[in-house]
């Protein structure tokens, strides 16, 4: 539920907010636009970390800032497991349960409907899979998402050192069930569950030079869908968030989309 009080911006307002995922605490940020236009929430899936958790979520929080003030919706930001100042470690199955906690908070606000998912990265990628779970999401994008995480499923040990290096990951977590946590990075694939968004709108965005995850992943996704809107950002690199074309074309997108759900305007 939110706890603090709001921190103004020009069309809309910032509240500090916490989920419940599992047993875990997720720290957030819900921007409500001051002129609701539809009834909308947008939920923001950061990627996994190149540094510290921070990083992350300061950019989300004023993605999220941006998109209730120019959309008028609703859109919350907050950080998965391990990242930040949320409770927990990082697991695949922890992120995507994260993000499924993400849309019971929207979904449960006033006047929301339906969600739209955005995410970067990882996040893209568990976005596809959180919205195949959930019919409720009525459309998603995905970043710079890999098209499944074989690439850390064949060096597991690898990434749960790296990720106790960057901090989401604690020194001892994963030791008593290494298997099953390396386990789940063959189980979800956003390439599988594309397949299966039974036509829901999907924007698959990614940069021509990413080095982190290769561009041929966005097509595999795309064309697992069947109907995706395919778009490659000439000479951006992975991290299109920091990509004004690219978040130009992300917010002409949902914008787009968010008024060809029809969905009717919250009350007054």
């Amino acid at each position: 539920m939110v706890e603090s009080a709001p921190a103004e911006s020009s069309g809309a307002e910032v509240t500090e907010c916490e989920l419940t995922s599992g047993a875990e605490t997720l720290a957030g940020w819900f921007a409500a636009p001051k002129e609701p236009r539809h009834a909308v929430g947008v939920v923001l899936a950061h990627g996994f970390p190149n540094s510290t958790g921070a990083s992350l979520t300061r950019p989300m929080q004023s993605l999220a800032e941006r998109i209730a003030s120019s959309m008028g919706v609703a859109a919350l930001a907050f950080g998965c497991r391990g990242v930040g100042r949320s409770s927990g470690d990082f697991s695949v199955a922890g992120w995507l349960g994260d993000l499924v906690a993400g849309i019971d908070f929207v979904v449960g606000q006033p006047d929301i409907n339906d969600v739209a998912i955005v995410g970067f990265g990882t996040g893209g990628a568990l976005g596809i899979c959180a919205a195949q779970q959930r019919g409720d999401v009525s459309l998603a994008a995905a970043l710079g998402a890999p098209a499944d995480f074989d690439d850390w499923a064949n060096n597991p040990l690898d990434l749960l050192l790296y990720g106790r290096e960057l901090g989401v990951i604690s020194p001892t977590a994963f030791d008593d069930n290494f298997d099953e946590w390396s386990g789940e990075l063959q189980t979800h694939k956003a390439v599988s569950s594309a397949e299966q968004l039974d036509g829901r709108p999907l924007l698959v965005m990614h940069g021509s030079d990413d080095d982190v995850v290769p561009p041929l992943d966005a097509r595999a996704i795309a064309d697992s869908h069947g109907g995706a809107d395919l778009r490659i950002i000439s000479g951006s690199g992975h991290y299109l968030r920091h990509d004004p074309r690219a978040m130009a074309v992300l917010l002409g997108w949902l914008d787009r989309q968010i008024h060809d759900l029809g969905v009717a305007e919250p009350a007054s």
